[in-house]
């Protein structure tokens, strides 16, 4: 009776054990090389230099316009319906 009983405990203790420890050394890698393989300079924070492009009025003036745009969003048109019933007859 008591090998059976050691038999059965010392099953219920096998199932308790984690089965994981392999996936979870793992855990993020695939996030981590998807970020490394978009990084198109991964030195770029510590090479110090400004960012070439757009001068600061320009800059400001871009993004003026693109906060403005959503206070007035720009007047939609109608498109002409080829081969279907024409609106407003």
């Amino acid at each position: 009776m008591n090998k059976i009983a050691i038999t059965l405990l010392l099953g219920l203790l096998v199932a308790c054990a984690s089965v994981t420890p392999r996936y979870d050394s793992k855990f993020g890698d695939a996030v981590r090389a998807a970020r490394q393989a978009q990084t198109l300079n991964p030195d770029a924070p510590a090479a110090g230099d400004q960012a070439l492009g757009m001068d600061g009025k320009t800059a400001v003036h871009a993004l003026e316009r693109y906060q403005d745009s959503f206070k007035t969003p720009p007047k939609t048109f109608e498109v002409i319906n080829i081969g279907g019933a024409l609106s407003g007859n």
